[in-house]
């Protein structure tokens, strides 16, 4: 598969709810980046924080506008939607992903914080 596949996939069985299959498509060593917050090194770190996201009862749905690859680097423009019971959080994301030997080996989404604080205190999106 291509990076661009890689990715594509990645998003979709995320979304779909399969944490752990999303993670078959990333490296060990896996750098996740969400920017502004600390960056997460290795799977460990990223299954701990990726659990409460796509954790029982969340449903998500990720909406890509655009994007572009070139080698093994992909770049998403997306809006990442999430629904905590009645919360309901609609965020802009900029992705960039780096495949290494067939999986994700960098993941660094960049949104605002302040958005994401903002909607899960259940004001509504701007």
């Amino acid at each position: 598969m291509t990076a661009e596949e890689i990715v594509d996939q990645f998003i979709v069985t995320l979304t779909g709810g399969d944490l752990e299959g999303a993670l078959a498509l990333c490296t060990d060593d896996l750098e996740y980046d969400n920017v502004p917050m600390p960056t997460l090194l290795g799977i460990e770190a990223a299954r701990g924080f990726l659990a409460a996201m796509f954790g029982e009862g969340v449903r998500t749905e990720w909406t890509v506008h655009r994007q572009v690859a070139a080698g093994d680097t992909v770049l998403n423009e997306r809006t990442d939607e999430f629904w905590f019971g009645d919360i309901h959080i609609a965020l802009p994301v900029a992705g960039v992903f780096v495949v290494r030997d067939g999986k994700i080996a960098l993941w660094r989404d960049y949104f605002d914080l302040r958005t994401f604080e903002t909607q899960m205190a259940g004001e509504p999106a701007a």
